[in-house]
């Protein structure tokens, strides 16, 4: 089935469906090796998402309704079954809106259909694959339009082809503002412990010839006090009603820093990132990540004895500090209803 992906648009594609398997870059891999897993069990999927082969809010939104399909060839009729493994699904990552979105999109078409049917099931997987492809495009220009020609652009953590199913978020804004003109340079915040921004938006700013730096996240008041940034531009886990926005720890720093150098602030997300029912950032379950995270990226292989962390993998931005939100609707400025998705 189409997902109409065009390479030339929308970049590359990180996870794939043929009907009976979940394929998936791993991502835990790059830049070093590109190393593809083929997932042909529902428990498999929910590992994937846990573990962080495939990250991203959308993506992860994506894999799950693909393990929705996997879990129901594996089940045949038994649905309670079924219902259990969306369930655990639902709980691989409690901060990503669009997991539990998608497996509730899901589970509506299994309640309209009666039955478990993976056909039907994936239909209606692809259509969501698709429809980020599509929301991708659409918030690519919207973003870059809001951009002055020349601009320099900060990127946290990773927004691109590899956390979504077509060009991007977040990076899918940057990406066409430089075929614009309109971003002359990049800035890919490391983004610690996991290093998505040196390691995968790096990957992928230089897969597409773009000119970039990466910088440690401590230099970024320095970079922003040099005049080089005019726009820090993120994606987003989960925008409460009001516009408060979870993304990767680190988001809320660059937004205060942000405000005081006079950088404009934006967030792209898809509207199934929205989250209505949630009405500020304060009703946001933030997950925490074990601490040895924080020791590997340091080169250690455990964490150090008597050593401690704090390790949440996620913080919440004032909506007060973001000067746009840019979903596949267009560009939204403050103050920003989102009481209905």
């Amino acid at each position: 089935m189409d997902t109409n992906f065009d390479e030339k648009r929308d970049g590359f594609q990180a996870l794939r469906f043929d009907g009976e398997a979940l394929e998936l870059l791993d991502q835990r891999r790059l830049p070093a090796e590109e190393s593809w897993l083929r997932i042909t069990e529902v428990e498999g999927v929910s590992a994937a998402i846990a573990d962080l082969v495939v990250r991203g809010a959308p993506a992860i939104g994506i894999a799950a309704a693909y393990g929705a399909v996997i879990a129901a060839r594996q089940r045949g009729n038994d649905l309670d079954g079924w219902q259990h493994d969306m369930q655990r699904l639902a709980l691989a990552r409690p901060t990503a809106v669009n997991l539990v979105w998608a497996v509730e999109r899901m589970r509506a078409r299994v309640a309209r259909a009666g039955r478990l049917d993976p056909d039907d099931l994936t239909r209606e997987a692809f259509a969501i694959h698709r429809a980020d492809i599509e929301a991708n495009r659409a918030m690519a220009v919207a973003g870059s339009e809001r951009i002055e020609p020349g601009s320099g652009v900060l990127t946290h953590c990773n927004t691109g082809s590899l956390a979504t199913g077509g060009i991007g978020t977040a990076l899918g804004i940057v990406m066409e503002g430089v075929r614009r003109g309109r971003v002359a340079h990049v800035y890919a915040d490391e983004t610690r412990p996991w290093l998505q921004g040196s390691r995968l938006t790096a990957w992928e700013l230089a897969r597409n010839g773009v000119d970039f730096q990466v910088i440690v996240e401590g230099a970024a008041a320095a970079l922003m006090a040099t005049g080089k940034v005019q726009w820090v531009i993120t994606g987003a886990d989960r925008i409460a009603a009001n516009g408060d926005v979870a993304n990767k720890i680190g988001t809320y720093n660059l937004a205060v820093l942000a405000r005081h150098h006079g950088v404009k602030m934006m967030v792209a997300a898809p509207s199934s990132t929205l989250d209505p029912a949630t009405a500020s950032g304060q009703g946001i379950a933030i997950e925490q990540r074990d601490a040895v995270e924080i020791w590997r990226a340091a080169g250690l292989g455990a964490q150090p004895a008597g050593f401690a962390a704090w390790n949440p993998v996620f913080d919440v931005t004032p909506a007060a500090l973001i000067d746009c939100i840019v979903t596949e609707r267009g560009a939204f400025q403050p103050p920003y209803d989102f009481s209905r998705r």
